[in-house]
């Protein structure tokens, strides 16, 4: 029970292999921040019968309890820093890729066929700027021949569809 799970996640970032990075252990975190719970709450109902009852045969399972917190605390702290230094890192990389905007290479598992895509306008748009400079004017049922960055997000709004040749 005391910081084992804590432990266990930053053994899961040891231990991944090199250039990999491992999934983000959210029923991991969950499971520690229940723990600290826990522990916290035996502690609160410890101190007041150690204070009301004067037991002071209490206080070094307080301490240990309390020391087990702050260690949790470390290790949930160190293995939260580590996935946030990791997503600037990532956002740095993909902003220096693909031009001004950067290029998401979390999208795809696989890398795309091609950076270009054909789509159909599914509903009135009005104009929409591509990045070298040129606008394009977005109708309904219109098809054009775009970057497949520039249009991923207006897939997903249901402005266009990806035409699959």
């Amino acid at each position: 029970m005391f910081c084992e799970k804590a432990m266990e996640l930053i053994r899961e970032l040891h231990r991944a292999p090199e250039g990999q990075l491992p999934a983000f252990n959210e029923d991991g975190l969950r499971q520690v921040l229940e723990e600290m719970k826990a522990l916290y709450e035996q502690n609160q109902s410890d101190v007041n019968e150690a204070k009301s009852g004067g037991r002071s045969d209490l206080i070094p399972t307080i301490k240990f309890r309390h020391c087990s917190l702050l260690r949790n605390r470390r290790c949930t702290v160190a293995y939260m820093e580590w996935f946030n230094n990791y997503k600037r890192s990532l956002a740095t990389y993909m902003r220096s890729l693909g031009g001004d905007e950067g290029l998401d290479i979390t999208q795809d598992v696989k890398p795309p066929k091609s950076l270009y895509i054909e789509v159909r306008c599914l509903k009135d748009y009005g104009e929409f700027e591509v990045d070298d400079g040129t606008s394009v004017l977005l109708k309904k049922n219109s098809q054009h021949f775009l970057p497949r960055w520039k249009c991923e997000q207006l897939i997903r709004q249901g402005v266009l569809e990806h035409i699959l040749s």
